[in-house]
């Protein structure tokens, strides 16, 4: 699933492409990426706007319009496409041949640019605005805000019994880390995912906001080295695996003291933490 770090290298390749284009026409060729708002909302909110700019917010990337947003959601497997032209991309959209699946697709001035997601959980949706967006006004700060400081983390933590692995997942506290990033955090914080929240000393917490700022600033200069590029539909980050230090690694030797990573489940997801090192 993308996180806070491929959202931003995306957000930061796309607004030279689009930003000042105007969107003549949308195309949603699989109804199901705007529900529960219909096709017809989307078209009406934006097309024949105008796209000003190009934000994100945690895992969320917003097109600003002048009267409206356009959220962007990937969920696990979401990517944004680029098309020379509109034939181009209906010649080659959802076809057996092609292999390449578009589910939106909006029309500018000098291409296309497209959503796709084949298993359907991504989502693209038209706003009036960032508060008239639940998800965007349920969003806690964001994870490389500079108003994410350490006394505010520390406030966060301090409020919440639960362990911090779900604390950090959940979006309303601070938004853009997801399972990978919150234990690669833990483990250069040497912290384990499984103590409450409340119960980390300020030492501690210090060390886990400064685990999560870096970990974050890591991958993504990662994932813009090199850039996305939207013209291949096959293309994703690579290179990531290479900085990882914990996740996915169940059964090997911890990079730092040599003992075996664990797989834990927390709230439904895989937690990969070292038992000997993290405390």
């Amino acid at each position: 699933m993308p996180e806070l770090p491929e959202i931003e290298a995306i957000a930061q390749t796309l607004r030279p492409l689009v930003k000042r284009q105007q969107i003549p026409y949308i195309h949603v060729l699989h109804p199901i990426a705007t529900k529960p708002q219909s096709p017809s909302h989307l078209a009406r909110t934006a097309e024949g706007q105008r796209i000003l700019a190009v934000k994100r917010r945690g895992k969320y990337l917003y097109l600003q319009l002048p009267n409206a947003i356009i959220t962007l959601h990937f969920k696990l497997d979401g990517q944004l496409l680029w098309f020379s032209s509109p034939a181009n991309m209906l010649a080659v959209a959802n076809q057996p041949v092609s292999g390449v699946h578009v589910d939106v697709a909006f029309e500018l001035s000098t291409g296309v640019l497209a959503f796709a997601d084949s298993r359907h959980f991504g989502r693209v949706q038209a706003w009036d605005s960032e508060q008239a967006c639940p998800a965007l006004a349920n969003l806690g700060i964001d994870a490389l805000s500079t108003e994410f400081t350490p006394a505010l983390f520390a406030k966060l933590l301090a409020a919440s019994k639960r362990p911090i692995k779900d604390f950090l997942l959940d979006q309303s506290h601070v938004a853009g880390v997801g399972n990978i990033y919150s234990c690669e955090s833990f483990w250069h914080a040497k912290l384990n995912p499984r103590r409450r929240a409340h119960s980390l000393n300020a030492s501690e917490s210090r060390r886990l906001h400064k685990a999560i700022v870096s970990v974050l600033a890591r991958a993504l200069e990662c994932c813009v080295h090199p850039p996305p590029d939207f013209r291949d539909a096959d293309w994703w980050f690579q290179g990531l695996e290479n900085i990882l230090r914990v996740y996915d690694r169940e059964g090997k030797p911890c990079r730092r003291c040599r003992n075996e990573i664990k797989r834990i489940a927390q709230g439904g997801r895989s937690t990969y933490f070292c038992a000997h090192c993290q405390r």
